[in-house]
């Protein structure tokens, strides 16, 4: 995975800041408060496998990333986390559908351009002779209560 490029960002007026993710590996983010409102009426849809890779995205997926359906597969699903996001929520999430539960969430998305958009996620494990295969996750328009409510209190949970 590599760092972001100025070159991609839709704005000269951005943040700069190096994350760590749960497997060791960091990577240089970019971001601007640009936000990319979702469009009424659609889904983002994808499939990891067990580590978290994408193997699988819709076109929502692709448009709302921008990054292209082949700069997605392969990628660790962390490469939409947005530095706002705490840790803690993507580590519920995990302790949640390895348990073979589906979880549900409030995410913050990083897009290639530096730029944002809020979803409303659905994670399922796909479940196969009583076995995770791989996580299917679906994601809808948050209602803006439940964002604003996002923006308050996320900060406090670093």
């Amino acid at each position: 995975m590599q760092d972001m490029k100025i070159e991609d960002l839709a704005s000269d007026n951005y943040e700069e800041i190096q994350l760590t993710f749960f497997d060791a590996k960091q990577r240089n983010i970019l971001y601007t408060e640009i936000e990319t409102e979702f469009p009424e009426g659609s889904l983002i849809v994808s499939r990891t496998d067990l580590n978290g890779i994408i193997t699988h995205v819709n076109k929502s997926f692709v448009t709302m990333s921008g990054f292209t359906e082949e700069e997605l597969i392969g990628q660790p699903q962390y490469i939409l986390r947005h530095p706002f996001m705490p840790h803690e929520a993507f580590s519920d999430l995990w302790e949640t559908v390895q348990k073979k539960e589906k979880w549900y969430g409030y995410v913050k998305n990083l897009r290639k351009d530096g730029g944002f958009y809020w979803v409303y996620a659905t994670v399922i494990p796909n479940i196969r002779n009583n076995k995770i295969i791989s996580y299917t996750s679906v994601r809808r328009k948050p209602s803006a209560k439940k964002i604003a409510e996002c923006i308050e209190r996320y900060p406090t949970l670093f």
